[in-house]
């Protein structure tokens, strides 16, 4: 009778923090990743910053295209801090306890976050559909209501379509183990601790990723596939180059983007134990583009190279004068 209510008892006991341990296999030198990893979040913050003010202050620049690229610098900006800043303390100064509420709040800024910049990208390659195979209607379909409605709308379908995923978690029972081998709380990291059944956690996710970001991939390798065609049709090999060079860049960002979330997944569903290379992968995949993004953008983009070099001439004359 005493063994059946201490078995009760236990079962019913509920953890009221998680331990995050960082790098698995690593621990005890992980703390040097703390440079190279608050480079990449100061980087992140700082171009992305930069992308706004030149994009703001240059009229040239004050298009669709690079409307949307702000808005993408918004995104990054969210990404990159809602995992940093825990990241970086606990490398600096261990503080690796995390609360429930704190945790299920970052798993659900992570998942509306990736949501949001995988619409964005899928906003950017309608842009770059429209201004390349419809040039003569492109004013007239990509004005400035478009860009806002699309925002609003990427912006609603994130916010409302991830909340299954940290409501889910919260509802599972943790009532042993706490520590998790992740530097940030994944959804499944954190589901793996609970002690009854997980598995609607785990078809939430995958449900919600492939619907969601694999409708926006759909659509982008739709979108891209109708420029290239478009693109091998010009006469112009110069305008021929210029599309593809525009497009180039989006190109490389996307296939990071995606190419890391197929690996994630695919390491969730094998069930393997936490090991280094995917819980890294998975860190990485939140920081990267948000660094990536500005500096591939702006190598690849004259107008905005030029806007950044009008803005630094704009400030440069304003300090001399002073």
């Amino acid at each position: 009778m005493s063994a059946s209510l201490k078995g009760s008892n236990s079962s019913k006991f509920q953890v009221s923090e998680f331990v995050l341990l960082g790098f698995p296999g690593i621990h005890s030198w992980q703390h040097w990743l703390s440079l190279p990893m608050a480079l990449l979040y100061l980087s992140a913050i700082g171009a992305n910053i930069l992308i706004l003010i030149t994009i703001c202050q240059d009229p040239a620049l004050q298009q669709p295209m690079y409307y949307f690229l702000g808005i993408l610098s918004v995104v990054d900006m969210g990404l990159a801090t809602t995992i940093m800043p825990k990241i970086l303390a606990i490398f600096w100064f261990d503080a690796k306890v995390i609360s429930l509420p704190e945790c299920f709040a970052q798993i659900y800024a992570i998942h509306c976050f990736v949501g949001m910049e995988s619409g964005i990208f899928l906003c950017m390659a309608f842009d770059r559909y429209v201004a390349i195979c419809h040039p003569l209607r492109y004013p007239s379909i990509v004005t400035n209501a478009l860009i806002l409605k699309a925002a609003l709308f990427m912006v609603l379908r994130n916010a409302l379509f991830v909340i299954p995923v940290p409501v889910l978690a919260a509802q599972r029972n943790y009532c042993s183990k706490n520590e998790i081998e992740h530097c940030l709380c994944s959804n499944l990291g954190v589901t793996s601790l609970a002690c009854d059944d997980k598995r609607s956690n785990s078809i939430c996710q995958l449900v919600l990723a492939w619907v969601g970001m694999g409708s926006d991939l759909s659509l982008i390798i739709l979108s891209y596939t109708l420029i290239l065609r478009s693109v091998l049709r010009l006469n112009s090999a110069e305008a021929a180059s210029k599309a593809l060079s525009t497009c180039g860049s989006h190109l490389i960002l996307i296939f990071f983007f995606y190419t890391v979330i197929v690996v994630i997944s695919v390491t969730h569903l094998a069930e393997t134990k936490a090991t280094l290379i995917p819980v890294l992968l998975n860190v990485l995949h939140n920081i990267i583009p948000p660094s990536l993004n500005p500096m591939v953008y702006a190598l690849r983009t004259k107008e905005l190279r030029a806007g950044f070099q009008k803005v630094f001439h704009l400030r440069l004359q304003k300090k001399f004068r002073h």
